[in-house]
């Protein structure tokens, strides 16, 4: 239940429109909704400020296709990630106004809000590393932040990061998608004030050791203020930066 329809059926049960009862009857399923392949945690929005988003791999067609029209049914939005070219044009053909991003592997419908005016500056190091900054860009605009994309700036060509030095001043937050030796985060969190999220992926040589090496690499990072999300997840990204952006620091 978005925070929005709950408001409204508050302030109709005050004015009398709908009953206690009635409202009692549509609150008490909150806790999930049972659609057989799954168990929808339609309130986690209320609790965390960022709704369910579904999985899409490993479940089947049918599976897929229940879940995401339960959802929006329920809000009119959804957003689902790890989406097969195939899962893509099944979700697009069955349920009308989606849309899907190959190289992201998202499928979405809607937005989770308005527009926040933060921007997000999201750097891959490669090419290689694309997709994985495709995911945590796409989920990220979904979320309603800006994007800036800057891609292709690894530390084996510093002078491409440096030459991006303006966009990622301008930015709230940098999510930095880096494979092989992982060093790019290091560099960023040096040169800019805003936190940095930094995402391992699995692209490299043997000794990179499918996303460990970068991994290791970025938690043991000198520079301060990066955080580090696991290896190729491009949506845990998007939903850290979108808790950063979101959250309200009171003034002392």
């Amino acid at each position: 239940m978005k925070r929005e329809r709950l408001l409204e059926l508050l302030r109709a049960v005050a004015a009398g429109e709908v009953s206690p009862e009635a409202a009692h009857e549509r609150v008490a399923r909150l806790p999930y909704l049972d659609v057989g392949a799954a168990r929808l945690d339609l309130d986690r929005e209320l609790r965390t400020g960022l709704p369910e988003v579904v999985f899409a791999q490993g479940k089947s067609d049918d599976e897929l296709v229940r879940i995401v029209e339960a959802m929006m049914a329920d809000a009119g939005r959804v957003l689902v990630t790890r989406v097969a070219p195939a899962a893509g044009e099944l979700l697009s053909a069955a349920i009308a106004g989606g849309r899907f991003e190959p190289r992201a592997g998202v499928w979405s419908a809607g937005r989770l809000g308005p527009p926040s005016g933060r921007r997000v500056a999201v750097l891959s190091a490669g090419t290689s590393d694309f997709p994985v900054a495709e995911e945590a860009a796409s989920c990220t605009e979904w979320l309603g932040h800006e994007v800036e994309r800057i891609r292709d700036v690894g530390v084996a060509g510093i002078q491409r990061a440096l030459d991006s030095i303006d966009p990622l001043r301008r930015a709230d937050v940098a999510v930095v998608v880096a494979g092989m030796d992982g060093a790019l985060p290091t560099v960023v969190a040096g040169l800019v004030s805003c936190p940095v999220v930094a995402v391992p992926t699995s692209v490299g040589y043997g000794a990179s050791f499918e996303g460990l090496a970068p991994l290791l690499t970025m938690l043991t990072a000198c520079a301060p203020g990066i955080a580090v999300v696991n290896i190729d997840n491009g949506f845990g990204a998007a939903a850290l930066t979108h808790r950063i952006l979101s959250t309200s620091i009171a003034s002392p």
